[in-house]
């Protein structure tokens, strides 16, 4: 099953961001479950968000991966919303 993570970050949440970065990278590679990911972006071009697509079995899956990615456990993310995704081109 897909699932789309849409998460914001809190204002001012870059420095936490960045300082968590290498270790959200790591649990994406360690997991196995991400099909696809990327920053959001604000009207900067700095990193304001994740995009993150999911490839696991249902939704308590999907909210078990986004409570333990460290960003999350870091507190960045103002609010986070979990929505299954259906691939249509691509």
């Amino acid at each position: 099953m897909l699932i789309a993570l849409i998460c914001t970050d809190k204002k001012g949440g870059l420095d936490t961001r960045k300082a968590n970065r290498d270790a959200h990278l790591a649990y994406i590679a360690e997991t196995g479950v991400v099909a696809m990911a990327g920053p959001l972006l604000d009207e900067a071009g700095e990193m304001a968000g994740s995009l993150v697509i999911l490839d696991v079995a249902d939704a308590s899956a999907a909210q078990s991966w986004a409570d333990n990615d460290p960003y999350a456990k870091a507190g960045l993310f103002s609010d986070v919303r979990i929505q299954p995704w259906k691939k249509v081109i691509g």
